[in-house]
C-alpha cells in the first residue's frame, strides 16, 4: 500500500490504516458510467479502492460533456465507449488499482455473470429497469449496493443493505410510467447536482468497504440545489413484509425476466434508442461493414460500426447485437430500422 497516495486519507480517523488495506482488498461494481458513474469511479479510484469494474452500455457523445467529467471531446470524435473511455482516464489517476471496463446493457441474461465477484453495487444509471435488475440480484445474493439519481437541480440517494433495510423495491414499488417522471430532456440537468449526488454516493461506499457500516446516513436523501433544500426522509419503517424481492415471496421478476425480441429505451435527453437483442448475438463487425455501408456513410473503429443514414439518422451497432439508433425517440421506428439493418 502507498502510504503517501492516501497519507491525507488514512490521518481521516474513521478510515485509518486498517480502513485503507479494507479499501484496497474491496471490489466494486459501478453500473453506468454516464455523469453519476463518472463521478463516483473517480472517488473510489482515487481512494485507493482495490478492484473496480465499470458496466456501461453507451458511447460517449458531444451532449455528455457537459457533465461527465471523465471525457473529452477527443472521445465523442473516437466514438469510444464510456467504459473504455473511463478506464483509459481512471487508469491515468491511479495505476495500483485495476480496473475492468466492460461495455455492454446489464440485463437479465448477463446480470449474475457481470456482478459477480463484487461486495458492492453502486448505481450510475438513468434507467428505472436497470436498478429494478440490479436489486433483484443484489436482494438474491445479498450484496449491499447504493442507489442515486439527479437530475434539473434535483437528486436522490439511498443505500440498500439485503436483510437489514428497506430495498429498492419497498419505497419504489413499482416503475413509473412513461411521462411521470421528469427525465433529462424533459427538465434538463446541471452539472453541480451530478457531483453532489455522486459524492454521496461515493461517501457511502467508503463507509461500507472501510467497515464504519454504522455511519450510513439511513434515508433517502434528497437534495436540491438551485433552492438550497436538504431532506433526509428515514427509511427505517419503509421495509414491507409483502414486498415482492425481500419479502416472503423472494421473486426476482426482473432477474428472471426473459425476453425473446430486442429490448428498446429511449436515452435520457439524446434522442436516442437503445437496442438490445433478445437473445445472445456475436458479430463479426468486419464482415458486416461492407454490407451495411450501402446503407449510407460508414465509420468503423475496433468497438463499433457508425451508419450515417439516408434519412437523417444515426446506426451505431456493437458486436454483442446492441444497437443505438440517433435521430428518434420513437422505440417502435427503432426497432424497425434495426430489423431492417440486421434482420433479427
Amino acid at each position: 500500500m502507498d502510504v503517501t497516495r492516501y497519507a491525507r486519507q488514512m490521518r481521516f480517523r474513521p478510515i485509518g490504516e486498517t480502513g485503507q488495506k479494507r479499501l484496497a482488498d474491496a471490489r466494486v461494481a459501478v453500473v453506468g458510467v454516464g455523469a453519476l458513474g463518472c463521478v463516483i469511479a473517480q472517488h473510489l479510484v482515487r481512494s485507493g479502492v482495490g478492484f473496480v469494474r465499470l458496466i456501461d452500455r453507451d458511447i460517449v457523445e458531444w451532449s455528455n460533456l457537459q457533465r461527465q467529467l471523465l471525457y473529452t471531446e477527443q472521445d465523442a470524435e473516437d466514438l469510444l465507449p464510456k467504459a473504455e473511455a473511463a478506464a483509459r482516464r481512471l487508469g491515468a489517476m491511479n495505476g495500483t488499482v485495476a480496473i475492468e471496463a466492460v461495455a455492454a446493457d446489464l440485463s437479465a441474461d448477463n446480470a449474475e455473470s457481470l456482478l459477480d465477484g463484487v461486495e458492492l453495487i453502486v448505481d450510475g444509471t438513468d434507467n428505472f429497469t436497470v436498478r429494478y435488475l440490479v436489486n433483484d440480484y443484489a436482494i438474491k445474493h445479498g450484496v449491499p449496493w447504493i442507489y442515486g439519481g439527479a437530475v434539473g437541480a434535483s437528486g436522490m440517494t439511498m443505500t440498500i443493505l439485503p436483510d437489514e433495510t428497506p430495498c429498492y423495491r419497498c419505497v419504489f414499488p413499482e416503475t413509473p410510467p412513461p411521462g411521470a417522471s421528469d427525465t433529462c430532456e424533459t427538465a434538463g440537468v446541471i452539472s453541480p447536482i451530478v457531483d453532489v449526488i455522486g459524492s454521496l454516493q461515493a461517501t457511502e461506499a467508503l463507509k461500507l468497504l472501510s467497515g464504519n457500516r454504522e455511519a450510513l446516513h439511513g434515508t433517502l436523501f434528497q437534495a436540491d440545489l438551485w433552492n438550497h433544500a436538504w431532506l433526509p426522509l428515514s427509511i427505517r419503517h419503509a421495509k414491507r413484509p409483502d414486498c415482492p424481492v425481500c419479502g416472503e415471496e423472494r421473486r426476482f421478476e426482473y432477474l428472471d425476466h426473459d425476453e425473446q425480441v430486442p429490448i428498446a429505451a429511449a436515452l435520457c435527453g439524446r434522442n436516442s434508442v437503445h437496442l438490445t437483442p433478445g437473445t445472445k448475438v456475436a458479430l463479426d463487425l468486419g464482415q458486416l461493414a461492407e454490407r451495411l455501408s450501402a446503407a449510407g456513410e460508414l465509420d468503423q473503429n475496433p468497438y463499433l460500426l457508425r451508419v450515417k443514414l439516408k434519412n437523417d439518422m444515426t446506426f451505431v451497432l456493437f458486436s454483442d447485437g446492441r444497437a443505438i439508433i440517433q435521430g428518434t425517440e420513437e422505440t417502435s421506428k427503432a426497432r424497425s430500422i434495426y430489423a431492417e439493418l440486421l434482420g433479427i
